[in-house]
């Protein structure tokens, strides 16, 4: 049985949910986001809470009960508050800068990295040394990280890279820390 299948979602003030059979739109004061749900799972209405139902305990319904909820569920959460992901750059000389809307990163290549914004991604810079990845979606804002990260990830001997804030490297010792 689901935990998290089961759990009712509440509707907060200011957002509206649309059902079409197994397609949902939220829209709220951020934004407006959309997905289609998979078709063995039936999702119901009820005033201002969202039931996730599935037809049997066959393994692919259970897997998909929990997620369809969870999606669900961020979706509101995303259009009532943005999601966010920090990231911090070390290194000698490795800095961000923004040019618009674009994201020019100097990482220890012989040529700058630009990366444009999916849609509805903004990147938020305050310092050189920090990126803020903002969005309503968190699949979108959560990729878009990665795809950062990805550009040069941390090394373990000297702590260079792009790691995410909340990331803990761990360090290995040099060639002279054997004996």
């Amino acid at each position: 049985m689901s935990r998290i299948g089961n759990k009712p979602i509440t509707v907060p003030e200011g957002v509206e949910v649309t059902l079409n059979e197994n397609h949902i739109t939220v829209k709220g004061p951020k934004g407006t986001l959309e997905r289609d749900l998979h078709k063995n799972i039936t999702v119901t209405m009820e005033e201002n809470t969202i039931h996730v139902t599935r037809p049997n305990n066959q393994p692919e319904n259970r897997s998909l009960h929990g997620l369809t909820r969870t999606l669900i569920y961020n979706m509101i959460e995303g259009v009532v508050n943005e999601y966010k992901r920090n990231l911090e750059i070390n290194g000698v000389g490795y800095r961000a800068q923004k040019k618009g809307e674009q994201l020019v990163l100097n990482l220890g290549y012989s040529h700058p990295v630009e990366i444009d914004p999916p849609a509805g991604i903004t990147f938020d810079l305050p310092d050189a040394n920090h990126i803020i990845v903002r969005g309503i979606d968190k699949e979108v804002v959560g990729q878009t990280a990665a795809v950062i990260r990805t550009k040069r990830p941390p090394e373990v001997y000297r702590g260079k890279g792009i790691k995410y804030a909340e990331e803990h490297i761990r360090r290995k010792e040099g060639k002279s820390g054997k004996k």
